[in-house]
């Protein structure tokens, strides 16, 4: 019984070793919004629960932040100044963004295209 016990507690180990190591997504689009912003509670009825079933989606899930509460782990290229923002990530790093959601369509093209552009990415949006 112990020697079950011993082996079952080192594959659970040996289990979160492995994913704990796992990376940080590479690609990331961060929203960044704020309270009371009327177009980031559009985009979230819109787009919020299809992005993540999309090609985008899945090459670059999506982060929230505040607009307020600038992350540690992100350089941005400039000062976030309006809501929505829609930054690309790649590494840390800003490689592009959308300021505004001015719509669904707009916005799918655009982000199709910044990832493309600026990411590699070579699937389609939706």
């Amino acid at each position: 019984m112990k020697a079950i016990m011993f082996l079952r507690s080192s594959l659970l180990a040996t289990a979160f070793a492995a994913f704990s190591t796992l990376p940080a997504w590479a690609v990331e689009l961060i929203i960044v919004e704020q309270p009371g912003c009327y177009t980031c509670k559009q985009w979230n009825a819109e787009i919020a629960p299809i992005y993540p079933k999309t090609e985008a989606g899945q090459f670059a899930p999506l982060r929230r932040e505040q607009l307020r509460e600038k992350p540690d782990d992100v350089t941005y290229a400039r000062r976030v100044n309006f809501t929505p923002t829609f930054i690309l990530v790649e590494n840390g790093t800003e490689v592009a963004r959308l300021e505004g959601y001015p719509g669904e369509d707009f916005f799918w093209w655009h982000v199709e295209t910044m990832l493309t552009e600026h990411a590699g990415f070579k699937g389609a949006t939706r």
